[in-house]
């Protein structure tokens, strides 16, 4: 069924599968059949396999190097260590400070030390299995509390061996440090005695106050597509990558001065990716695959398995936390205070931006005068951490809804009510003084996501012994003697796009000629389609803004101009826009060859024009000519209108590095969420019976896609809630694999309801909202309080496990 729509001219359209419809994705069948082309999938003729390897040690000196046993085995063509890469030796997201190849020490188990190209891959790994390493091993770096706070502690980067940036108050191991103050902490923000005054004066004024100390575990983005590409050598010295990612030009940014090429030799096309929720953000093999290719003149294709997929990318940052608040006894918030530690590894990757954005949104969308926050990023030799799904945010939220329950429950409050008491509205400012300029009605969302139905109760089912409906399933592991229901809320802030100062654009060229005497649009941008869904997005707002159902997305590549990442629910927004913004001056264009043939009436301005079902019409005359008509067949000479454009969110700004304030972030979303959950109080297992949610996303663009996006989230966080975390000791992993390491499954999933609300951003292109992101910040407190209340439990770490409900120490 056509989807009426609003073109930027305000006139309806009637174009099949604009945006507001759910049209099916052109990869969806592919996928769900098992015929689409993942990047693990590609083959050419002569190909050689690549292999890395890795540090069995989180923390050491390399003394020396010998490679000549791997060279004996037949069939390597090439063995590469640091002394052979042709540029820079070191390359980062953000900071320079990850070497290529581990070429003085290595500070994380799994580090790249060498590489093997040839010409089976089993071949390539016993050749690594010959490579001799001699390690002086060193003690790991692994305590972040002592590496924000202990001067004395070991340093992973020696000092002066990275630039420094003193924006961000960096010291020893620190890579950053970001105070908040607000209030009465604000003229004492310099002396730690007058903190303390300060606090103890706002003690003595609460009726309640709650302190608690949290932690979240790390957690992975368990894409199912391992690490994989393939890196072709070029004739013109250059090489072309062809690799799953999320941002093709930071990886061609910091590939090209590794390979001592100028930026246009190293062109990269997007291959299928299998999932990324942040992971493909940071470098894995591309520089690796290009080195091999270009050493040996021949292709090289590097496929990770799943233990090497846990050593070879960031994950999310485990975070120690301090929360404190005081409130009045009518639930009014007096204060709070927030000391959070994120443990960032080895390098920096994103540690900053999460530093900038927990900070930030630390205390949450509450209204509370007077706020101390230190927020700390830090070094250790534990796994490298960087962006996954909601960074920053999501830990935090764990840490203020959690609070809430606990200060809800001491006022004698249902914890909806000391939400709404404290809520934050549009013309609200979060604790940076950043005004919230957009409809936030959490209030609203707070109370319907409270009147949402409840599930049934078991004893109302229709049989309360079917295990499949028990904590622990067909294992048959309780027969329900011992099971407990919980309820519990949780609601999370998240900013949306990038922030803090960073210039956030994306770019789209958009193309309208007639082939075979039909409209069609070509739609080209480098955007990263992750699984998102983001393709089939560009193809709706083609469609809405310029008329003509036929619409071809092209390949993302380097041949355009940026897209920014696939990440912070941005994609929408940001390339959303600059196809949107691209077809408004193909249609200006269009406009004016019709002008300039005599088929507009005298007196109709652009504003009354539009282009509709694959002609031009005016709101008084009709229609005026088909596009077909008036471009002509492009391949017989005919008009082809093609613009490239930009488009960029307005600006942010940093937040300053004393008292952290500043508008550092571009748009806020906000997702509720009530979690039912039975407990087996006795061995320790969780069913979450249902998962819903009530959320705004200013206007929908795909509702089917929306509900996957909202359901895909709440998984993640229900994974973060119950059961996903790396298990990490003396800075080694030990769960590298989808065995020891537990994501959700369908049988963990339970019925989600979704209440969605369309709020418009004046700021946002079509009002829309980034959806992605907000719902798994609230789903993981949410399950945590449901699982609080039927165990009547503190349960202050994240995931939560059968030991912390049974009460058992290990």
């Amino acid at each position: 069924m056509a989807a009426t729509t609003r073109t930027v001219t305000d006139l309806s359209s009637t174009t099949k599968d604009g945006v507001g419809a759910s049209p099916r994705r052109p990869d969806g069948t592919l996928k769900v059949t098992g015929e689409f082309a993942y990047s693990s999938d590609m083959w050419m003729e002569d190909m050689l396999w690549g292999a890395t390897l890795r540090s069995p040690h989180p923390h050491a000196r390399i003394l020396g190097i010998d490679i000549t046993e791997a060279l004996k085995v037949p069939g390597v063509q090439a063995v590469l260590t640091h002394e052979d890469v042709p540029g820079t030796k070191r390359y980062g997201l953000e900071h320079q400070d990850q070497p290529v190849l581990a070429f003085d020490k290595v500070r994380y188990k799994g580090e790249s030390v060498a590489i093997v190209a040839a010409d089976h891959p089993e071949t390539a790994r016993r050749a690594m299995e010959r490579i001799k390493v001699d390690y002086e091993v060193l003690a790991p770096v692994s305590d972040s509390r002592r590496a924000a706070l202990d001067p004395d502690y070991p340093l992973v980067h020696d000092k002066g061996e990275l630039p420094e940036h003193p924006e961000f108050n960096q010291s020893g191991n620190r890579l950053r440090y970001q105070p908040i103050r607000t209030g009465s902490f604000v003229d004492v923000a310099g002396s730690k005695e007058g903190q303390e005054e300060t606090l103890e004066r706002l003690r003595a004024e609460a009726d309640a106050v709650v302190a608690t100390e949290y932690e979240v575990g790390m957690q992975d983005q368990a894409f199912l597509g391992p690490e994989s590409g393939m890196a072709v050598p070029a004739e013109d010295g250059g090489v072309d990558l062809y690799v799953a990612t999320q941002w093709l030009h930071v990886d061609q940014k910091q590939i090209a001065p590794a390979l001592g090429l100028p930026q246009d030799k190293v062109r990269l096309t997007l291959a299928g990716v299998g999932g990324a929720f942040g992971a493909r953000e940071d470098l894995s093999m591309q520089i690796h695959a290009c080195m091999l290719a270009l050493h040996t003149g021949k292709p090289v294709k590097f496929v990770y398995n799943r233990e090497e997929s846990f050593y070879g990318h960031v994950h999310r940052h485990p975070a120690k936390m301090r929360y404190e608040h005081g409130a009045k006894a009518d639930g009014t918030l007096l204060y709070a205070t927030l000391e959070i530690i994120v443990d960032g590894g080895a390098y920096a990757s994103a540690t900053p931006a999460v530093v900038g954005v927990a900070s930030s949104l630390g205390i949450g969308p509450y209204e509370v005068p007077n706020v101390l926050v230190d927020a700390y990023g830090v070094y250790t030799t534990n796994p490298p951490c960087g962006a996954m799904r909601g960074f920053g945010a999501v830990q935090a939220c764990f840490g203020y809804e959690s609070q809430m329950d606990k200060l809800a429950e001491k006022l004698g409050m249902h914890p909806v009510d000391l939400r709404v008491k404290n809520a934050m509205a549009q013309g609200s400012r979060i604790i940076t003084g950043q005004e919230i300029d957009m409809p936030l009605p959490m209030a609203e969302m707070l109370e319907r996501c409270r009147d949402l139905p409840m599930p049934v109760e078991r004893t109302e089912l229709e049989d309360p012994t079917d295990q499949r409906t028990l904590p622990g399933g067909v294992a048959g592991t309780t027969r329900g003697e011992g099971v407990v229901r919980g309820v519990g809320y949780g609601v999370g802030l998240k900013n949306l796009c990038f922030s803090e100062g960073f210039d956030d654009y994306s770019t789209a060229r958009v193309r309208l000629e007639v082939v075979n005497g039909e409209p069609v649009v070509l739609v080209h941008t480098a955007a990263a389609e992750v699984g998102q869904g983001l393709v089939t997005v560009k193809g709706q707002i083609a469609r809405t803004e310029l008329g003509v159902e036929k619409v071809v997305i092209a390949p993302s590549d380097t041949q355009v101009g940026s897209a920014g990442s696939s990440s912070a629910s941005r994609q929408s927004y940001m390339t959303g826009g600059a196809v949107r913004t691209a077809c408004a001056s193909v249609r200006a264009e269009v406009f004016e060859l019709a002008r300039g043939k005599g088929l507009v009436p005298a007196g109709v301005e652009d504003t009354g024009l539009a282009l509709d079902g694959g002609k031009l019409v005016s709101a008084t005359d009709g229609v005026l000519v088909s596009l077909a008509d008036l471009l002509g067949e492009s391949a017989q000479g005919g008009e082809v209108v093609e613009h490239t454009r930009e488009y960029h969110h307005r600006p942010t700004e940093m937040i300053d590095p004393d008292l952290g304030q500043g508008d550092s972030h571009n748009q806020f979303g906000m997702c509720v969420h009530r979690a039912v959950v039975d407990v087996d109080v006795e061995l320790g297992l969780v069913k979450v019976v249902a998962l819903d949610a009530v959320q705004d996303v200013g206007k929908i663009l795909h509702p089917q896609q929306l509900a996957g996006q909202i359901q895909g989230g709440s998984a993640q966080g229900l994974g973060l809630a119950l059961m996903e975390e790396i298990q990490v000791k003396d800075s080694e992993i030990r769960n590298p694999s989808f065995t020891d390491y537990l994501i959700p499954t369908i049988l963990d999933t339970p019925p989600m309801r979704i209440d969605v609300l369309e709020r418009p951003d004046p700021h946002a292109p079509y009002g829309l909202r980034g959806a992605g992101e907000p719902p798994t910040l609230s789903s993981t407190p949410a399950i945590v309080a449901a699982v609080r209340d039927a165990t009547r439990r503190p349960l202050t770490h994240a995931p939560v496990r059968p030991e912390d409900i049974v009460g058992i120490d290990l």
